[in-house]
C-alpha cells in the first residue's frame, strides 16, 4: 500500500524542539508525550472513510497534526494520511479511548498486533482496535514501524492506568507549559504589535497631557481645572490606545460588550464606591469649591488643602497631620472655605461698666483699630452694643483681617490686647461679674461681692 508523504512544516518542527527542551527541564518525573503528527488508518475490517477527502484538501483545510487525548490530557500526536485529516483521525481515536474509559476503571493492557503484509500495526485492547500505526507515521517520526507502535502503546498504557499523584501533576504541568510555549510562539507577532501600540499610547498620552495642561494654564488660570483637563486628556488617549491594542490582539469586541452587559450589575456593585469617588473627584475639580492651599473645614477636619486627586482629597491640619478624605465624602458634606476671599471678619466681645460712657468707649475702640496696620480699613470696623449683662454692657467689636489662619489669629489677639490697654488708659472700667448675696432674717447688711 503506497502512502503519500506528509511534509512537516518548519513551525511544527520548532514546536517539537521547544517541547523537548522544556521536558528536559522538568526531569524524569514527567511522562514524555510525543509530538508526532500522524493520522488514523481505518482498521482492517472496517470501511475506509470517504475517499473524496484528498490529501491536498487536508493539507490546506486541516492541521498536519492533532492530539490524542486521554483523561483530558494530550498524550501524543498523530498526523494526516492520504485519505483522512489529522483532526478527523484524532477524533476517531479519542472517541474509542473515551468509550473504553467509560465502561470500566480497570482496562486491559494495550497490545500491538503487526500486519506485515500491509506494513501496518494496530494497537488493541482485548482485540478491540484503538488505532493503526502506518508506515507514513514511521517516516514522520524517523522510527521503525514496530518501535513507534511500542512507544505509542507504552504512552497509552501509562495514560489509561491512573498514574501516581506526583507523576500526574508533572504530566499536567508539562502539557500546560508546552501548550503555553506553543501559543506564545503563535501569538508572538500579535503580542509584539500590542506592546508597540501600548508604548506609543504612553508617549502620545504624555504629550497630549503636557499640551492640554499648558493650554489650560494659559486659558483657565485655575489649578483645579488644569489638573482636570490634563488627567482627562491623558485618560482619553489611554482608552483609545487600549482599544487599538486589544484589536491588534484580535479581540472580538462584540463578545466583549456582551460579557460586559452580563456582568455590568456585578461590576457596578463591586466598584460602586471606587467609581463614586472618581466621579465625585471629577465634579469637585470642575465645580471648584476649593483649590490647593485653601484653608477649609470638611466634616470634623480643618486645615490646608495640599492635593486634589480623582480618588481622594488630601488636607493638612493645623497641627501638621495629613488627612486623606475620599472624594465621595467631600462631595456629600458641607464645606467651609475660610480663604475663598482674601479678607475675613473677626470679632471680640468687650464688657464695660454700666456707669461708663458708651459713645466714648466706642470712639476709643475705633481709634485703636485704625492705628493697627493689620486691620483692613475697608470694609470699615464697627462697634455694636449686643447685650446688657448682669454687671457689664457688652460691646461686639467687628473688624476685617487677612483670611489666612495665621494672620487671622495673630491680628485678633493683637486687637484684643490693644483695646484692653486703650480702655484702661482712658479709665473706662471693664468689671468682672458681680454677684449680690442677700442674707434673709439676718441683722447683717447686704454686701456686694465682686468676683475677682
Amino acid at each position: 500500500m503506497v502512502m503519500n508523504r506528509i511534509v512537516i512544516s518548519p513551525v511544527s518542527i520548532r514546536y517539537r524542539q521547544i517541547s523537548n527542551i522544556i521536558l528536559s527541564w522538568l526531569g524524569s518525573g514527567l511522562i514524555l508525550t510525543s509530538t508526532s503528527l500522524a493520522q488514523q488508518l481505518p482498521p482492517p475490517n472496517q470501511p475506509a472513510p470517504n475517499s473524496s477527502l484528498s490529501s491536498t484538501a487536508s493539507s490546506v483545510n486541516d492541521l498536519y497534526f492533532a492530539d490524542v487525548i486521554v483523561r483530558g490530557r494530550p498524550i501524543f500526536q498523530v498526523g494526516s494520511l492520504a485519505d483522512i485529516s489529522a483532526s478527523e483521525r484524532a477524533q476517531i481515536i479519542n472517541r474509542r479511548i473515551a468509550s473504553l474509559l467509560s465502561q470500566s476503571d480497570s482496562i486491559s493492557e494495550v497490545k500491538i498486533q503487526p500486519d506485515n503484509p500491509r506494513q501496518i500495526a494496530t494497537l488493541r485492547v482485548k482485540n478491540r482496535v484503538i488505532m493503526t500505526v502506518t508506515e507514513q507515521d514511521a517516516q514522520d517520526f524517523g522510527l521503525g514501524l514496530e518501535p513507534l507502535a511500542e512507544r505509542w502503546a507504552t504512552l497509552l498504557n501509562q495514560a489509561i492506568n491512573k498514574p501516581p499523584l506526583f507523576i500526574d501533576v508533572s504530566q499536567r504541568l508539562y502539557e500546560t507549559i508546552r501548550t503555553l510555549s506553543r501559543k506564545t510562539i503563535e501569538n508572538l507577532p500579535l503580542l509584539l504589535g500590542a506592546i508597540i501600540v501600548i508604548f506609543l499610547t504612553w508617549l502620545v498620552a504624555r504629550g497630549v497631557r503636557y499640551l492640554a495642561f499648558n493650554w489650560a494654564q494659559k486659558t483657565e488660570g485655575d489649578s483645579n481645572t488644569e489638573i482636570l483637563i490634563g488627567r482627562l486628556s491623558y485618560g482619553g488617549v489611554w482608552i483609545v490606545g487600549s482599544v487599538i491594542a486589544l484589536g491588534v490582539l484580535g479581540l472580538d469586541f462584540g463578545a466583549l460588550l456582551g460579557a460586559l452587559g452580563l456582568t455590568s450589575v456585578a461590576i457596578g456593585f463591586s466598584l460602586k464606591d471606587v467609581l463614586s469617588n472618581y466621579i465625585s473627584g471629577v465634579i469637585l475639580l470642575a465645580a471648584k469649591p476649593f483649590k490647593i492651599n485653601d484653608q477649609v473645614v470638611i466634616k470634623d477636619y480643618e486645615g490646608t488643602i495640599t492635593q486634589i486627586q480623582l480618588r481622594a482629597t488630601t488636607l493638612r491640619t493645623y497641627d501638621g497631620r495629613l488627612v486623606y478624605i475620599p472624594n465621595q465624602e467631600v462631595f456629600q458634606t458641607s464645606i467651609t472655605n475660610n480663604t475663598a476671599s482674601p479678607r475675613r471678619r473677626s470679632s471680640i466681645i468687650v464688657g464695660i461698666d454700666y456707669e461708663a460712657d458708651i459713645s466714648r468707649a466706642k470712639t476709643v475702640i475705633l481709634e485703636t483699630l485704625k492705628a493697627i496696620k493689620q486691620v483692613e480699613p475697608n470694609p470699615q470696623s464697627e462697634v455694636l452694643v449686643i447685650e446688657l449683662a448682669a454687671s457689664t454692657v457688652n460691646l461686639e467689636v467687628r473688624f476685617w483681617v487677612d483670611s489666612r489662619r495665621a494672620g487671622f489669629l495673630t491680628t485678633t489677639s493683637f486687637v484684643s490686647q490693644a483695646i484692653k490697654e486703650a480702655l484702661e488708659t482712658e479709665n473706662i472700667e471693664m468689671p468682672t461679674d458681680i454677684y449680690t448675696l442677700v442674707f434673709r432674717n439676718s441683722p447683717l447688711p447686704t454686701v456686694d461681692i465682686q468676683a475677682e
